[in-house]
């Protein structure tokens, strides 16, 4: 029995076509991944789901008797109750009986009379059941272990949610979702902000989880462990392909073959019907004039676009072998050691990841080599004319008044590369020629991400720094990144927790270890 039902929903925004005719089901047990480009409508599928929103035509039916919990990247919980205090609300029949069972006790130890104490010890089994049917024994170390797996320590789960950072509060968020066991979750990018250890354990959550789940993420390897059936949204439809995410990439691979194939049949079927009017007409040389264009254009498609635009826009970077160098370098807070005695060089061409638990020091780290921080020992040096783009700054620094074309274009490389050029770059990170002329300032938070990385991946400067580039991106945008890094002149540092990403640019490992401390390695 399906607990999710669209039939024939067409969703538009005034005159903007969302998708059309969309038929979909989720039944009891699927794990389907939602996955397209920005704006593709992932999150309007969420909001029809919860009824916040309504079908411009058709019928999206949800099954009253099913819970439904929704998880949304942007957290809207929200108060003055600490953290576990909002979990053990949650509970709130487990408290009553608790504390009746308290009172009970309590009436037990001071009772002489057999009727009274008969009647309190039916009562307490009574209670006792009820505790067992509900599994409330294990209601505090449920808390406990997801608060603890989510990265609370005794301090921030105890702080009002209000007083949290907003990505303290969208881990409180899902872990209020997941401890409230619905039939049914909607993922809406869970991991943005989770170490992997946090991920680690979500996946096994899901993978224990009875009810059914949809999931929208950019983790293509949290995805690979949880789907089993993948929609991607394109050209206003849904496309299923059975399996996780390398199923998904194989099977549309396949699927992208054959529609070529279809496509050189309609082409030579195409030729044969305009050779056979222009033999009619008695213009066999119109005729060939069009057979040689379309052999020509044959020719002049080329592999792989992405690294010949990008290699091309990097060929005259040229660095030095060594850009940076970090001495022992330690720092503390409020008497606490984050780390000490940290040493490494940044060369040429070396993809530096930084990875570890919350809270071990990684975005300290990142301060400390961009001088946002003086560190409190050691001393970080960069080469003499050594220069660096870190993706939080550029995007702090965009200009809200300024166009998108123009910000790229009128910095780093985007001075000298042709203009055609850079806005076929930004075409590749899903801006169309429309978006070119938007204003900054009406650009949503993951547009102008990726604004900030058009520019630091176009900055020319011999070191890009990213904390987290996959939390703002979609799959599409996060490709090409990939792409331009892979090919990039000169070093790359990144923290991150995408193993995806980290698997395929990384060739240097700084792990943040709170008992062996910080250790590097070659990958």
């Amino acid at each position: 029995m399906s607990l999710i039902r669209l039939e024939n929903v067409t969703k538009k925004y005034e005159d903007t076509m969302i998708f059309r005719d969309i038929y979909f089901k989720v039944s009891k047990g699927e794990r389907i991944g939602l996955i397209g480009r920005n704006g593709a409508g992932k999150s309007t599928v969420f909001k029809l789901i919860m009824a916040r929103e309504e079908p411009t035509s058709g019928k999206v039916e949800v099954d009253p008797q099913a819970k439904v919990g929704y998880f949304s990247q942007f957290s809207e919980l929200r108060g003055s109750l600490s953290v576990q205090q909002e979990l053990e609300m949650c509970f709130e029949q487990v408290a009553l009986i608790e504390r009746e069972l308290q009172e009970v006790g309590e009436k037990l130890g001071q009772v002489s009379d057999n009727e009274e104490m008969d009647r309190l010890l039916t009562r307490q089994a009574e209670l006792f059941e009820q505790m067992e049917h509900l599994d409330g024994w294990n209601v505090s170390v449920e808390i406990d272990t997801v608060l603890t797996k989510l990265g609370f320590n005794d301090r921030s789960r105890n702080q009002p949610v209000d007083e949290l950072s907003g990505g303290w509060r969208n881990r409180a968020a899902l872990a209020k979702m997941l401890i409230q066991l619905p039939d049914v979750v909607l993922l809406d990018e869970p991991t943005n902000y989770l170490d992997m250890e946090g991920i680690v354990w979500l996946e096994q959550w899901l993978h224990r989880f009875n009810g059914a789940m949809i999931l929208v993420s950019h983790d293509r390897q949290f995805i690979d462990r949880v789907v089993t059936r993948t929609i991607e949204i394109e050209n206003y439809h849904f496309q299923e392909y059975e399996g996780n995410y390398t199923d998904y990439i194989r099977k549309k691979k396949l699927r992208k073959k054959e529609l070529d194939r279809q496509f050189e049949w309609e082409e030579e079927l195409l030729l044969m019907e305009s050779e056979a009017i222009d033999s009619r007409a008695s213009k066999k040389s119109s005729k060939d004039r069009f057979a040689r264009q379309l052999a020509d254009s044959k020719k002049r498609v080329e592999p792989h676009p992405v690294n010949v635009l990008i290699t091309d826009i990097y060929e005259r970077l040229r660095f030095p072998d060594k850009l940076c160098e970090a001495k022992n370098i330690g720092q503390t807070y409020d008497g606490r050691t984050i780390f000490q005695n940290v040493s490494f060089d940044i060369q040429k061409e070396d993809r530096l990841v930084i990875v570890g638990p919350n809270g071990s020091g990684k975005s300290t780290l990142i301060k400390v080599l961009t001088g946002q921080e003086k560190p409190e020992t050691g001393e970080v040096a960069w080469e003499k004319g050594v220069s660096y783009a870190y993706f939080n700054r550029v995007w702090e620094e965009l200009d809200p008044k300024d166009t998108v074309s123009h910000a790229v274009n009128t910095y780093g490389l985007g001075l000298d590369a042709p203009r055609k050029k850079v806005n076929k770059f930004l075409s590749m990170l899903q801006f169309s020629e429309m978006d070119l002329s938007k204003v900054i300032g009406n650009l949503s938070g993951g547009q102008k991400a990726r604004v900030a990385l058009a520019k630091c991946l176009l900055s020319g400067a011999a070191v890009i720094i990213l904390d987290e580039p996959t939390n703002h991106l979609d799959l599409t945008s996060i490709q090409v990144m990939e792409q331009a890094l892979i090919h990039f002149p000169g070093a790359v540092i990144t923290v991150s927790h995408d193993r995806f990403f980290i698997d395929k640019i990384g060739t240097k490992m700084l792990t943040f270890d709170p008992i062996s401390g910080v250790t590097e390695q070659s990958l």
